[in-house]
């Protein structure tokens, strides 16, 4: 007995052995993210430091990854997991049982010392269990790095095109109100129609609206980007780029994009550490489906007259009324729900892999007919009227009319743009499996 309870001592010690990371797991989140989007964010980067100069995508990302509260809502989630997995590495503790009671012959003295032996029987599988968890634990704050960093990326594309397009409104309702002006000069002159005049008016009347409506929008998308990016204060007066970037000279290829995608998607190593999970599990329910409760307790009482007893005492559930099946049968249906669960999972995967590479080659081919095409045979039919204005064939209304007719194009262009890099940054994330958020 005396060596039994040495060997138990030894494992007891050795359980508690386990002890928790100095980076509540953090450090594998980050080799994750790096083997799929590059480094999640500098090491020493300072927010303000990124602030003081125009802001870029990538800067923004940063800041997110920095700052975004519900990022680091996940990485507590996270501390959790790790927490729930030390634990399962160590027994429960002991239990010391003390009993005094006083008779007619002196006092008796019980002593007792239960030991959780069904807990170190198990402790392998238990162990395994949380390992998986808390692997799982891993893979969803790397995924949530990865979409807060597309959603950022995302945005920042967005109020940057909404300020571009501001901008451009901001010229056109200059333009606007010059002709309208100069149409109610003409009118008052005596040298134009009232029909004339009215449709200048009626144009300075839209542009004003559209202004409006292009402030609104740029207002939007940048509280939106300060949302991701967690800032407040002084913070939100950062600068952001005047335009979009240019397109690449070619769009990206991807070599078998859906292999690569079920290789690296995090939504399916999840699904795939949640089916071992489950599998280790039901292992431990078949294993305990008749004995889930065994305590061995060691005795060593004192009675009245002086004598002393040691002893053990052994507490074992009878499977009597209870045999374990229905337990049993519930772990099958869960393995098999989650198991029905990871394969439509792993169907809706390689669908949106392929509908983002389709969106963004056609998303560059639309932004790239604007860029070649339609923008500069507008501007060249814009050369051509300026030409003909200053060879005085044509009035500086009907070169107004043609500018009019520029605005549509422009801002279609603007929005081809930043269109092409939403789809961009919508493929990256269908690759890494951050696009199930959107």
């Amino acid at each position: 007995m005396r060596h039994a309870l040495c060997y138990l001592a030894a494992l007891f010690a050795l359980s508690g052995c386990a002890s928790l990371s100095a980076d509540g797991g953090q450090d594998g989140v980050r080799r994750l993210v790096h083997e799929r989007a590059g480094p999640a964010a500098p090491a020493r980067a300072s927010v303000a430091a990124l602030l003081a100069q125009p802001l870029s995508a990538e800067n923004a990302v940063s800041i997110a990854l920095l700052n975004n509260r519900g990022l680091q809502a996940s990485y507590a989630e996270l501390g959790i997991a790790e927490a729930d997995l030390v634990q399962a590495g160590r027994l429960s503790n002991p239990a010391f049982t003390f009993g005094r009671l006083r008779g007619g012959d002196g006092v008796d003295i019980e002593r007792k010392l239960m030991l959780p032996v069904i807990g170190l029987l198990t402790m392998p599988l238990t162990r395994a269990l949380e390992q998986r968890r808390y692997e799982q634990a891993q893979l969803r704050a790397a995924a949530e790095v990865l979409r807060v960093a597309d959603e950022t990326r995302r945005a920042w594309y967005g109020a940057v095109a909404a300020g571009q397009t501001a901008h451009y409104m901001e010229q056109v309702q200059s333009a606007a109100e010059a002709g309208a002006e100069l149409a109610r000069r003409m009118l008052e002159a005596g040298n134009w129609s009232a029909l004339q005049q009215a449709r200048e008016q009626a144009f300075l009347a839209d542009a004003v609206g559209q202004l409006a409506r292009a402030r609104q929008a740029q207002v939007a998308e940048r509280e939106k980007l300060i949302r991701l990016m967690g800032l407040s204060g002084a913070q939100t007066g950062f600068v952001l780029p005047e335009r979009l970037p240019d397109l690449p000279a070619a769009p990206r290829t991807i070599g078998n994009a859906e292999e690569q995608a079920m290789a690296n998607r995090l939504d399916i190593l999840m699904a795939q550490k949640e089916l071992a999970g489950l599998a280790t599990s039901l292992g431990l329910t078949r294993a305990t489906r008749f004995v889930n409760l065994l305590d061995v307790s060691y005795l060593h009482n004192s009675e009245a007259g002086g004598a002393r007893a040691t002893g053990y005492e052994i507490s074992l559930e009878i499977p009597l009324f209870d045999f374990g099946g229905v337990r049993v049968a519930r772990a099958e249906a869960t393995y098999m729900q989650a198991l029905q669960r990871a394969a439509a999972g792993a169907i809706d995967a390689r669908s949106q892999v392929r509908l983002s590479y389709v969106a963004y080659h056609s998303a560059y081919g639309v932004a790239r007919h604007y860029r070649d095409q339609v923008v500069p045979l507008k501007k060249r039919i814009s050369d051509e009227q300026l030409l003909r204005y200053n060879g005085m064939l044509i009035s500086v209304f009907e070169l107004l009319a043609d500018a009019r007719e520029q605005v549509a194009s422009v801002n279609a262009a603007i929005e081809a743009q930043r269109d092409f890099w939403i789809a961009d940054s919508a493929l990256q994330a269908a690759m890494t499996g951050a696009a199930g958020q959107h």
